[in-house]
């Protein structure tokens, strides 16, 4: 008698994108992960993809999160989904699971920032960009504010942090990258963005490490980890700071992996 093949049982994969992008920049990952039966949503934040807002219009982080938010509303209240968070997605997952720690299984933040109650997200940004002036072509980065800012990043470091994925990917990403908002740190910004061991706290997560990230590297990385340890680290070889670019079958397999633990 023949062995039946058992489905895979479905899981609902919400994937974040980073600074400039939009939910655009998962279609690799996101076919993947349908392929095997799971359901995908792949986001827009304010000012992004091809949400209508532009960057000058959003005047805090709480607006620029809220499509994040208020899917996660709207959600049932008894379905959990997996969050995925690429790059600076980490601080919007992160808002998500101090609101609604109860509707998500496990939180994955792919070379994404991760702060917590130990680690404000506006250090965690301060320390980031002061990072990112260091890189070749970064000098000034930490200097700029708001959309300018932004198109300095892209019109410098476009390539830099893309180098280890195709030229068709790059090109993809120079025509869809948008200015993004950068928020100034200070009161409202850190209320929006304040984490709790009882709420954030008891959602698992999981850090991705890229090895080749030129931009978020491998000591920035790990600085974060050993600050809050997340309940798993995993680490995708080949991969640059676009990992859904360069290695999305690995990211795939990895998150893959990781919902069969976790969910």
């Amino acid at each position: 008698m023949e062995k039946r093949e058992e489905k895979e049982e479905e899981r609902h994969f919400v994937l974040v994108h980073g600074a400039m992008h939009g939910g655009w920049c998962w279609y690799k990952v996101a076919t993947l992960l349908r392929s095997v039966g799971h359901k995908v949503t792949a986001l827009d934040m304010a000012a992004s993809g091809i949400n209508p807002k532009q960057a000058s219009e959003v005047c805090s982080y709480g607006e620029y999160v809220e499509p994040l938010i208020e899917f996660m509303k709207a959600l049932p209240w008894n379905e959990r989904v997996i969050l995925v968070a690429h790059s600076a997605g980490g601080g919007c997952i992160s808002v998500a699971m101090e609101q609604f720690p109860q509707k998500i299984s496990v939180a994955v933040f792919a070379v994404a920032l991760m702060p917590g109650p130990k680690l404000s997200f506006a250090a965690l940004v301060e320390e980031f960009t002061q990072a990112l002036s260091k890189v070749p072509n970064g000098e000034g980065l930490e200097k700029k504010t708001a959309t300018v800012a932004a198109v300095a990043w892209h019109d410098r470091l476009g390539s830099y942090y893309k180098q280890l994925s195709s030229p068709e990917d790059i090109a993809l990403s120079n025509s869809l990258m948008r200015a993004s908002p950068i928020f100034n740190h200070d009161e409202v910004f850190e209320k929006q963005t304040t984490f709790t061991e009882e709420k954030f706290g008891k959602v698992a997560r999981v850090f991705i490490m890229s090895d080749q990230d030129r931009v978020m590297n491998e000591d920035f990385q790990k600085w974060m980890v050993d600050l809050h340890p997340p309940n798993e680290v995993n680490k995708i070889d080949g991969s640059d700071h676009s990992l859904m670019f360069s290695t999305p079958i690995k990211l795939f397999s990895c998150l893959q992996n990781i919902s069969n633990k976790y969910y």
